[in-house]
């Protein structure tokens, strides 16, 4: 049961809402202690898991250039963008962007998108300006509620459209399943039927990021 301390440790961190690198480090290191492999081999083993994972490289590759980006006004410059778009509302910029998300994360290019480097430096702020445009006096809840959508339109053109793509993890895992199950089924035939799926995911979305203009507009209603 002492190996579980880990867990403890990043439970413990993030309620406390300490550096998640710091938190992920020093559970596994409890973690690697706890279970015996010593100081040493456990710095080896987390050194060897490091270099052996490409995305854990990419990260610390892209999260200081975003950062670098958000210093030199990324965030304003796409506000005042989409401020000068008149037609641009808050609901249209997540749209255009849940069928962008879709459409790329059905060829395969689910990392093109993402929370830390497109929607939180740029597309969230896009959105967000579009709102402030339109809301007069906008609060906190309505800033949340824009961010949110953004949020949500990234997750569900990627998890929708993912699919779609024959070489990606979720269709070898529902193949495999399947197989163990003694139903063989062709990579190619549970792309084609995550197609309907994803269709219905983009009508069902895109209908709940119009109605958000229609929210806002009502709470400009409100205000006025």
């Amino acid at each position: 049961m002492l190996v579980l301390s880990g867990l403890l440790v990043v439970v413990l961190g993030f309620a406390f809402r300490v550096n998640p690198l710091l938190v992920v480090t020093v559970a596994g290191l409890v973690t690697g202690l706890t279970g015996g492999l010593g100081f040493l081999k456990t710095l080896a083993t987390l050194g060897h898991a490091f270099t052996e994972s490409r995305y854990v490289a990419i990260v610390w590759l892209v999260l200081p250039v975003i950062g670098l980006l958000e210093r030199a006004g990324l965030k304003e410059r796409a506000r005042e963008v989409v401020t000068g778009m008149q037609r641009a509302t808050a609901g249209r910029v997540l749209l255009a962007y849940l069928a962008l998300r879709q459409v790329t994360a059905a060829l395969g290019l689910v990392s093109l998108g993402g929370h830390p480097q497109m929607v939180r430096p740029l597309i969230a702020p896009m959105a967000e300006g579009a709102a402030e445009r339109d809301v007069h006096d906008i609060d906190d809840a309505t800033r949340h509620l824009v961010r949110a959508h953004a949020a949500a339109a990234d997750n569900i053109g990627v998890f929708f459209g993912e699919d779609i793509f024959i070489a990606i993890g979720s269709i070898l895992l529902i193949k495999g399943v399947m197989e163990q199950a003694g139903i063989i089924v062709l990579p190619t035939r549970l792309a084609l039927w995550a197609i309907p799926t994803a269709i219905a995911a983009f009508v069902v979305h895109g209908a709940r990021l119009l109605l958000l203009d229609r929210r806002l507009a009502a709470r400009n209603t409100r205000a006025a």
